[in-house]
């Protein structure tokens, strides 16, 4: 059954309100969300959901904003996988999307949604294919059987929010929290003034910076050492890479967490401290 005129106005409006919100974040400087502690008690930092729905409720449960009214929580990535529409297999991710709106205007100072590369797939149509499907496809699938005749208008609304989301979130000590990290940033050059300028929207197509920031699968020690000098960070916090443990350190300068597994991970970081990577691993705890 299609949505309502009622639900498909909502949705429309909850995108505004949520594109606004972001843009309006308190300690927002270009595309970085800068906590410190004047703002911010605790940050709760989470890592990739694909649309994990009992991860995701855990993950709300867990973080409780309506009783810490200083806790902050980081989400990322919800777009493609999870359950699917039994009568034409489209994706229900999108639903998922759908709520973070709904959390970044129930708790606009508190919730921030980093932009993802599989985020940044459906804002440009940037094909992905796994498992030998079409994710993009199977999102578009998910919102014709919920919208019907109004996906386009529906959709559209996704886009500014898109592109509203912040690339990082910076916290005390020196954490840097993105996506993902450029490759080869210790070879050739990055250009930094992403995350404090303001960007144009023909970035986002283009496969130079924004696009080697959330889809960066370099790991090596020289390139973190060199994203981090480049940020002035000493702990990167990513997500962006499967964990079969629900976090991994590749290199003494990044944290991987991953939220869309039975494993998943998440770290809760008070901001009265300046922690070691060592130190935040032992705050790691498992979402189950």
């Amino acid at each position: 059954m299609v949505a309502s005129i009622e639900h498909i106005e909502s949705t429309i409006a909850t995108f505004g309100a949520a594109t606004e919100a972001n843009l309006q974040t308190p300690g927002r400087v270009g595309h970085t969300i800068h906590i410190t502690p004047e703002t911010a008690d605790e940050v709760m930092i989470t890592g990739d959901l694909h649309g994990h729905r009992r991860n995701f409720n855990t993950i709300r449960k867990i973080a409780n904003l309506d009783q810490h009214p200083r806790r902050h929580l980081i989400l990322q990535e919800v777009c493609h996988g999870g359950p699917t529409y039994p009568q034409n297999g489209g994706c229900m991710s999108h639903i998922m999307l759908e709520d973070v709106t709904k959390l970044k205007t129930q708790f606009p100072e508190q919730v921030h949604f980093i932009l993802g590369n599989h985020e940044l797939a459906e804002l440009t149509d940037y094909p992905i294919q796994k498992n030998k499907q079409m994710l993009n496809l199977m999102f578009r699938l998910g919102l014709q059987q919920m919208y019907g005749p109004a996906t386009e208008k529906v959709r559209e609304s996704y886009l500014p929010f898109l592109r509203s989301c912040p690339l990082a979130v910076r916290l005390p000590g020196k954490l840097f929290v993105s996506h993902s990290v450029p490759e080869d940033v210790d070879s050739r050059k990055f250009d930094k003034t992403l995350f404090t300028r303001e960007i144009d929207p023909l970035e986002y197509y283009e496969r130079t910076g924004i696009f080697q920031l959330v889809w960066g699968r370099d790991y090596r020690e020289e390139n973190a050492r060199a994203f981090a000098e480049l940020v002035d960070a000493k702990v990167l916090i990513n997500g962006h890479e499967p964990c079969p443990e629900g976090f991994s350190t590749p290199n003494q300068w990044q944290i991987i967490l991953d939220c869309c597994g039975d494993k998943a991970c998440y770290v809760i970081l008070p901001t009265s401290t300046e922690p070691t990577q060592a130190e935040i691993v032992e705050q790691i705890k498992k979402l189950t």
